[in-house]
């Protein structure tokens, strides 16, 4: 426990200040004014909160890559099935999609290249990692759903090195890393959104204007 809050609160002191103003629309889109979102960040950032959210403001279907990777029983989708699955479920949809997740080995920039906007969240650790324990148990005890159909957390998995805790805790700064270096490699529109919750909060109340004025 010393060790989580001792890294807890280290990494949480590197986190960039948080903004308070947009400088730029909420959302780039194409030139058909369709959006394309991709949702990245480490585990229990809320990325599927997040994605739902969008799914239901800009009219658009929502996909989680972890549905499409888990097979029950925590068995890999092979790496080519993989791919195959997510490139259909963007080809079904030209009129835009949310996805969220990242699986940077397999997909590479299948889903980063087609995507017309990639949101990083990317709060300190010591806002949503408790959030991250909380749903871990929930999940525990079948109060909340799995990430994938036939994929339970299991005790006391859940916290040894195998599990999604151990794994937040020691990706929180290689995705950190990972996604700073990314941010012009994506032509600019890779969006941070960072800090306590303000950022964000602010980004969706554009978000939310933007797509009211296009209905």
């Amino acid at each position: 426990m010393r060790f989580v809050l001792r890294h807890m609160h280290a990494w949480s002191k590197k986190s960039a200040p948080e903004t308070g103003h947009l400088k730029h629309a909420p959302l780039r889109g194409d030139a058909l004014g369709r959006y394309k979102i991709q949702i990245v960040g480490n585990s229990g950032t809320g990325k599927s909160t997040l994605g739902r959210w969008l799914a239901a403001e800009l009219r658009v279907p929502f996909f989680a890559l972890d549905e499409i990777h888990w097979r029950p029983g925590w068995q890999d989708t092979p790496m080519d099935e993989f791919r195959a699955k997510v490139a259909a479920v963007m080809d079904a949809h030209p009129e835009g999609w949310i996805i969220d997740g990242d699986y940077k080995r397999p997909m590479k920039d299948l889903v980063s290249g087609a995507a017309t906007d990639i949101i990083w969240l990317d709060p300190p650790l010591v806002l949503y990692f408790p959030r991250l324990v909380l749903r871990t148990a929930r999940r525990l005890f079948g109060r909340a759903p799995p990430c994938a159909a036939g994929c339970q957390e299991e005790w006391p998995e859940c916290i040894t090195r195998k599990g999604i805790l151990w794994w937040a805790l020691t990706n929180h700064a290689v995705v950190r890393t990972r996604y700073g270096a990314r941010g012009f490699e994506h032509g600019g529109k890779l969006r941070r959104l960072g800090g306590w919750g303000g950022a964000l909060d602010a980004w969706k109340r554009e978000v939310r204007v933007l797509a009211a004025s296009a209905r």
